[in-house]
């Protein structure tokens, strides 16, 4: 008679009569699960300074504004491989690039970081990368928008207010929260037109003009615009709702005008 476990059976039994092969595929349905947890905490960061308690209310954080760009660039097919490599300043992206005929491309995923707004800020919000969604549009900066463009960013602008919860006049150029540094989506972008849509802000035809201790510099900054360079502003400010190109560091009559029938909306919020 043969000892049990030590000759007679078939090649590479052990005791218990299981291979090495049969054992590892009875343990996959509990390792699969344990090797994604031990991914995931190697991923989660726990600061050692407090004592981890976990709460399960939670969920992903979200944008709260959309930044549009020019791609500066010839052609769609040129900025689509340039924001999934590098610029001139090294590596780019967006979440979405929008060619000359509407076509429609997502490069990043909407809770991802992409790399298109860099520095700069916003009101309160100096990392514009971590709260917004980034769209890059087909134009050299000096050549109108087609329609159909703008008809599908508003399709797109609709798409993504109502699904992220980003309040629809949070909508802003990559110039608003970089003056100076930027100057797309430049002064040929129909800001009017798509305010109409229901995105942006722009002036209250009704407010008229600014009474005598109106501060106008006050009213910029609380819309949002940096002041650090009061000049880069202005340029930013009149290229966004005058649609000119300018130079100078001084507020005239219209953009007095302006800035009181864009602040009267959020002094009456205060109030």
């Amino acid at each position: 008679m043969k000892k049990q476990g030590t000759g007679g059976g078939e090649p590479g039994i052990h005791e218990g009569g299981m291979t090495g092969a049969a054992r590892a595929f009875r343990l996959r349905p509990f390792l699969v699960p344990l090797l994604s947890l031990l991914l995931l905490s190697a991923c989660a960061h726990h600061n050692p300074l407090a004592k981890w308690e976990r709460s399960p209310n939670f969920d992903t954080r979200r944008p709260v504004v959309v930044v549009l760009h020019y791609t500066a660039g010839k052609t769609a097919e040129g900025s689509l491989r340039t924001l999934q490599t590098a610029n001139s300043n090294g590596p780019v992206s967006a979440h979405y690039l929008l060619g000359k005929d509407g076509e429609l491309y997502q490069l990043v995923d909407e809770n991802k970081r992409a790399w298109h707004a860099g520095d700069g800020r916003w009101g309160t919000i100096t990392d514009l990368n971590s709260a917004s969604i980034g769209i890059e549009i087909d134009n050299d900066g000096y050549t109108p928008y087609p329609d159909v463009q703008i008809e599908k960013l508003i399709v797109l602008l609709d798409d993504l207010t109502r699904r992220l919860g980003i309040p629809r006049q949070q909508v802003i150029g990559h110039e608003d929260l970089a003056p100076g540094r930027k100057i797309d989506p430049g002064p040929l972008f129909p800001w009017k037109r798509l305010h109409e849509a229901g995105f942006g802000i722009w002036p209250d035809p009704a407010a008229g003009d600014p009474p005598p201790e109106f501060d106008g510099w006050l009213a910029m900054a609380a819309i949002g615009y940096p002041l650090d360079d009061r000049a880069n502003a202005l340029q930013s400010f009149r290229h966004h709702f005058r649609g000119m190109r300018s130079q100078g560091a001084e507020l005239d009559a219209e953009d007095l005008r302006i800035l009181y029938g864009l602040s009267r909306p959020l002094l009456r919020t205060r109030d």
